[in-house]
């Protein structure tokens, strides 16, 4: 904890932003002055507040009914600058323990650190690189309006489809300077800008490297996106489906193994063919990740993403480069062979999100399931394989034994919980389409 002392000396810090992510993703904590920030001690916030739904209420019967406090310990490797404050400002994210020591299950940080705990024992490390899709919008002060594009440096809102345009991203040049310049403040190891397919929808890749540290990145990647396009008087989301005629927005992730005493990628053999390994961790993506698509589509919005021949897949079938599989292998060297979910929406936790994935490949690795033949044409016209709403993928989740041995039983049953309140809420309210079609003509 020395260093951490040393480096808000060094940094002349004034405050320090606490922060723990919930299961929404949300930054929860306190912000306290310099001189009352104690890494020894650390912080306590209730247990309860991981638990949240996006709307604030609280899911019945998932903590203690004495609602007990955790003791939030800081990880020095989290720390870093809040670079858009005005003064010398850190944020350092903490780990959730009991007062007896132990890690709080709810965690997300922990569930991520409890999966990457059972390919640490089979002597693997798995590297990700998460892909982050966002759509650019004009300020909406009212939610019963539909989203729009926001005016660029012409003075004009972005219309059609401007796939990779270099002068679509151009528009908001002003604005992505500042992105980058906060992420460098930060660390934040993000590599490649391209505009995406939907009206000022953008795509940042990370590069790829330690699952906990990308999750730590793209859990204060969107808020930083989020506060540079507010200073421009913007507003950057990261909704699955914020357009109802734009398509949807992904968290692709790419994993791969690497030996931790070789170095080497696991998922390729020493004559550069791919491993079984390789394949049983396909298998075990194919088997289980349907079973685990509330993980990956946490809101009942996420499911108006996922529809056929709109980049968004609609099974688990799998392919070289073929990006109509909710699988794809891209082509690559055999040091760098990997695997991409293009299941999850950017909506979705990103510690969760990863776990999730990492716990789909180990029940593959560990139970050595054999994957389909790979997809060579278009992946749409197959079946649908995925639920179609929320509520039947909590009933789904529930009843998926093997991955909450894997995540935690108690996080897995508390976060269905949370994720039921949220659709008894969301089934309470009555939407423009339902009085417009429905209110003079049934």
């Amino acid at each position: 904890m020395a260093q951490l002392s040393e480096w808000l000396k060094q940094h002349q810090i004034t405050e320090v932003e606490c922060v723990t992510p919930d299961f929404t993703g949300i930054a929860r904590g306190k912000i306290v002055p310099r001189e009352k920030f104690s890494e020894e001690e650390g912080m306590r916030l209730p247990e309860a507040v991981l638990v949240q739904t996006v709307t604030g209420e609280f899911a019945e019967n998932v903590t203690p009914a004495t609602d007990p406090d955790m003791i939030l310990v800081p990880d020095p490797n989290s720390i870093r600058l809040v670079p858009w404050a005005k003064d010398p400002v850190a944020q350092v994210i903490h780990d959730c323990f009991n007062s007896d020591g132990t890690p709080v299950e709810l965690s997300p940080r922990y569930v991520l650190r409890r999966v990457l705990k059972l390919y640490e024992d089979m002597g693997w490390e798995p590297v990700v690189a998460p892909e982050m899709e966002f759509y650019i919008v004009d300020v909406n002060r009212d939610p019963d309006l539909p989203l729009q594009p926001p005016l660029g440096r012409t003075g004009r809102p972005e219309t059609g489809r401007k796939a990779y345009s270099i002068d679509a991203v151009n528009e908001y040049d002003d604005m992505f300077e500042d992105i980058y310049d906060y992420c460098d403040a930060q660390n934040l190891a993000i590599d490649t800008l391209i505009h995406e397919v939907g009206a000022c929808q953008m795509e940042i890749n990370f590069l790829h490297g330690d699952a906990l540290d990308l999750a730590d990145q793209v859990f204060l990647f969107k808020r930083t996106v989020r506060e540079a396009a507010i200073r421009h008087n913007m507003y950057a989301t990261f909704m699955a489906k914020p357009m109802e005629n734009e398509p949807g927005s992904a968290m692709h992730i790419h994993m791969s193994l690497k030996d931790k005493l070789s170095g080497k990628n696991v998922f390729s053999n020493p004559d550069g063919s791919p491993s079984e390994a390789f394949l049983h961790a396909i298998g075990g993506m194919q088997k289980y990740l349907p079973q685990v698509i509330a993980l990956f589509a946490p809101f009942v919005n996420s499911y108006r993403r996922l529809v056929r021949f709109n980049a968004a897949p609609i099974n688990v079938q799998w392919g070289y480069d073929n990006r109509t599989c909710g699988i794809r292998v891209p082509y690559s060297k055999p040091e760098a062979r990997r695997i991409e979910n293009r299941l999850p929406g950017v909506d979705c936790n990103p510690y969760i999100a990863l776990a999730a994935t990492l716990a789909c490949a180990y029940l593959g690795l560990t139970e050595k399931c054999q994957p389909s033949e790979p997809q060579t044409g278009d992946a749409y016209g197959l079946p649908f394989a995925f639920a179609r709403g929320l509520d039947e993928a909590i009933n789904q989740l529930q009843a998926c034994t093997p991955v909450a041995k894997v995540l935690g039983e108690r996080f897995v049953n508390a976060y269905c919980a949370v994720k039921e309140a949220e659709y008894v809420e969301y089934a309470r309210v009555i939407s423009p389409w339902e009085r417009k079609y429905l209110l003079l003509h049934v």
